[in-house]
């Protein structure tokens, strides 16, 4: 008989089986062998270790109903079985093809031995031509018959095994398709949620530049002693407008000096990530320095004053 399972095959098929259903050792033997229509059937020396194994691995699992150990697939198992959608749909092309060609087999060696039964019945026919058919010669038509009927049967099983493993086949790998449109239609999901938080993160980085930065009734920043109202400096770009919503999800904590201290961690923090986000070059390095002590001599005389 040729090989039915590849190394590492049989594992791969027995936790198929468990994921239809739960199931035992015992039914596990007696649904391969109905799988190959009585070519096939592993040993329970065969399964039971490797249903052992499988549960060692946490791919499986057991209880124990009337005395048996009935096993069920795992959600490990059945994520396995899901990356390996693949390789179960070609092995079920290759027990398709197990099948068919035991089955051709049989029916060679029927073919065989019915070509040899008939050459032994001429023999027999020639050597006793007047002699009337006994009870042997029956014998041997109805062995003839029957060896006929089971070829027949055998091979109609193998067309029902091989069509049935053929749509089976082709569902695992309709199966595998959706999973892979299934998996990129979530990476892009999520790439769109990353572009609009960063595209949201852009928004409130200028929002909190206007807050901090904006000068009083004009919007423009003073540079380091510069007097409020002159220009900015060269090359800077216009002062977006201030966003009085800014940092309005840090609820107050009644300490108006720690509620300052989250202002600025925030406003690091935001400031940081500008920086990361699209880089700092020299000319930025200057124009930041002024806008920051701008800001700091604002803040300082409104804190002074109170």
């Amino acid at each position: 008989m040729p090989p039915v399972f590849a190394h590492g095959r049989l594992r791969l098929y027995l936790l198929k089986l468990l994921d239809e259903a739960p199931r035992h050792g015992y039914e596990v033997i007696r649904l391969l062998e109905e799988r190959f229509q009585g070519l096939y059937a592993p040993s329970a020396g065969t399964v039971y270790p490797r249903l052992a194994k499988l549960e060692a691995e946490g791919l499986v699992t057991h209880a124990t109903e009337g005395g048996r150990k009935v096993y069920s697939i795992t959600e490990a198992g059945r994520a396995e079985l899901a990356d390996r959608g693949g390789e179960l749909a070609d092995l079920e092309l290759e027990i398709r093809d197990s099948v068919t060609e035991l089955a051709a087999e049989i029916r060679d060696d029927v073919r065989g031995a019915a070509g040899e039964l008939r050459r032994e019945m001429r023999a027999a026919a020639s050597a006793s031509a007047t002699r009337v058919e006994d009870e042997s010669w029956k014998a041997a038509k109805e062995e003839l018959s029957r060896a006929r009927q089971e070829w027949k049967e055998q091979a109609r099983r193998a067309r029902d095994e091989s069509r049935r493993a053929r749509e089976e086949a082709q569902q695992a790998r309709r199966q595998a398709k959706e999973a892979q449109e299934r998996a990129r239609e979530e990476v892009q999901r999520i790439a769109g949620q990353l572009q609009e938080q960063f595209a949201k993160s852009g928004g409130m980085l200028g929002s909190l530049a206007g807050a901090w930065l904006g000068g009083s009734g004009s919007g423009t920043a003073t540079a380091p002693g510069a007097q409020p109202g002159s220009a900015a400096p060269a090359g800077s770009a216009e002062p977006p407008v201030a966003d009085t919503d800014w940092a309005e999800d840090l609820a107050p904590t009644g300490d108006p000096a720690r509620d300052l201290d989250r202002l600025l961690d925030r406003f690091r923090d935001e400031v940081r990530d500008a920086a990361r986000d699209h880089g700092v070059t020299s000319a930025r390095l200057a124009e930041a320095r002024a806008h920051l002590a701008a800001a700091a001599a604002r803040l300082g005389a409104t804190l002074r004053a109170g």
